[in-house]
């Protein structure tokens, strides 16, 4: 491995605002001289991009295997919420995302996550209670807390979410948010407990109210909520408060592309350049104080090759002077690794999925595609045999989420957007506590869909009769162990055969999997019941009418 060389371009340096012609000598991976003279290309060179919030298990794929993807858009490094597996095994799960990440050369940073469960009003594998947190924060490993999801709790001044809090401030590290629809003087409450970020945002005039108050903003664009083309314009008014991120995204979506992608969307819509690049990059390396090299004498040597600044394609990525990717294709060797997982849900039947018909009409939630929030949409149901039924004619299906973790009778509810005409969709990948989630046209595809996942021990899956595609998801019911890019193609022929059967989002399975986050408005259902997140509070399917 050879971490000693010098190369030649245009040197993009984001610290000072500048482009200029010169060379860069890299020694045992660090760069020690950077010297500005006549070069005989213009290829450019410029810091690697950063993911500035990022579940990795929504990828599917294990920290090593992301990166082996990643690294070929030019992405360096990530500041990645291990939120997902902390609800399935707690702090190992924790561990087990740190450590399969060193197994490779890429910048991983994790946080503590701050809300396992999400709420009490889910079952989650494990959670994590304030002492959990100090001891992670504790931890040179741990360099934030996670996005802090119980905003009510902060508001409020709930002990245990401030105690969280304090533990972050005690060791100096960055507190991430997740505030959706929170404004005025609760906004206010929410940041002045010293929360600096939010990733959130689906509207200009809310993000730029947190703006006000001192918080940067996230720009997100992942596989189901995508909020790129209303806060972009943000970059032309308030270009060192933004980072760009990818929050949740889906390993046939990764193999294409990754923060290269906002950034060339961005460039092409006539931002400045350099504004752009800071925000993929300088933006959350000074915010998080990572770790990552900014092509400043003394950094380590993390940055890209490009062949045009306006579009800044990596053709190759370096980190510590190894040249990890080139010309798309990763120099990572697949890693081997242990699969823990809990799964003690018996298999469903078919009076588990019976919902009574008592003659009122039903609260359904309604999906938005490209948004994680919901709407709360109410209608007469349709009854079969005196119980409710999906109703493919007008997309009133039936959704059930499964407790994984006890054999407590499933929660059952409808929801409205998928459109699907036949068959159903299951998933152990369910936010936040990932529970089974599943929605279909019949009682009977759901049941086969859902004990499909039961037996493979997770999973996404996309069933109607005789024609059938599943994604087994070994490693906590949420990551495959299998090689990145078998694993994208198998997740498109899942999403190709859900859109077959009617649906017509752009990400079922991600849109799927959030329909139990109940932080985030209107309505949702996890394994406990039905949920009015305006309320935060459970609310009956059925609707009493009006004397």
């Amino acid at each position: 491995m050879n971490n000693s060389f010098t190369i030649g371009g245009q040197i993009v340096d984001l610290v000072n605002s500048r482009v200029f012609s010169g060379v860069v000598v890299v020694e045992n991976g660090k760069i020690t001289k950077i010297e500005e003279q006549p070069v005989g290309n213009m290829r450019y060179i410029m810091p690697g991009f950063v993911d500035a919030h990022v579940h990795i298990e929504s990828s599917m794929l294990v920290p090593s295997e992301f990166a082996r993807l990643a690294t070929c858009h030019g992405t360096v490094a990530t500041v990645s919420d291990p939120h997902e597996i902390a609800n399935v095994l707690g702090k190992e799960g924790v561990r087990y995302m740190i450590e399969n990440g060193k197994k490779v050369p890429f910048k991983f940073f994790f946080g503590a996550p701050s809300c396992v469960p999400a709420t009490s009003f889910e079952t989650s594998g494990f959670a994590l209670d304030a002492n959990d947190i100090e001891e992670l924060m504790a931890s040179p490993d741990i360099h934030y807390l996670s996005e802090v999801m119980n905003y009510p709790g902060v508001i409020n001044g709930d002990p245990d979410i401030m105690a969280k809090i304090a533990a972050a401030k005690k060791y100096g590290k960055p507190i991430d948010g997740h505030a959706p629809a929170v404004t005025g003087e609760n906004l206010q409450k929410y940041v002045g407990a010293g929360i600096s970020t939010d990733h959130e945002c689906f509207r200009l005039e809310g993000a730029l109210e947190k703006i006000g108050l001192g918080m940067k903003i996230l720009i997100r664009e992942g596989s189901a909520a995508r909020n790129f083309e209303t806060l972009i314009p943000l970059i032309a008014s308030h270009p060192e408060k933004l980072m760009f991120c990818s929050d949740d995204k889906h390993p046939n979506e990764l193999v294409k592309g990754h923060i290269d992608e906002l950034v060339c969307r961005a460039i092409d819509l006539g931002y400045n350049v350099l504004d752009v690049l800071k925000a993929a990059s300088l933006n959350a390396i000074q915010h998080y104080k990572l770790n990552v090299g900014l092509l400043q004498p003394g950094d380590d040597a993390d940055f890209i090759v490009v062949d045009d600044l306006r579009h800044p394609i990596a053709r190759q990525t370096y980190i510590k002077g190894e040249l990890v990717a080139e010309n798309g294709v990763s120099n990572f060797k697949y890693v081997e690794t242990e699969k823990p997982n809990i799964f003690e849900h018996p298999f469903l039947y078919d009076q588990d999925l019976f919902v009574p018909d008592k003659g009122k009409r039903i609260k359904v939630i309604e999906c938005l595609d490209g948004q994680l929030i919901t709407k709360c949409f109410i209608t007469e149901p349709k009854v079969v045999n005196g119980g409710i039924v999906s109703d493919v004619e007008h997309d009133i299906l039936k959704m059930v989420v499964v407790n994984r973790y006890q054999p407590y009778t499933p929660a059952v509810a409808f929801i409205k957007g998928f459109g699907l005409k036949r068959g159903a969709l299951a998933s152990s990948v369910a936010h936040d506590s990932h529970n089974l989630v599943a929605v279909g046209a019949t009682d009977s595809d759901i049941l086969h869909a859902v004990n499909l996942l039961i037996e493979h021990g997770g999973g996404v899956t996309a069933y109607c009769g005789t024609e059938m595609v599943a994604v087994p998801l070994p490693v906590a019911g949420l990551m495959s162990n299998a090689d990145g890019y078998e694993v994208a193609a198998a997740y498109e022929n899942v999403d190709a055969l859900a859109k077959r059967l009617g649906s017509k989002l752009y990400a079922p399975f991600m849109t799927l999997a959030f329909m139990s986050l109940l932080v985030i408005p209107e309505l949702k259902l996890s394994d406990r019941g039905l949920f009015d997140s305006s309320r935060f509070a459970f609310t009956d399917l059925y609707v009493e009418e009006a004397v």
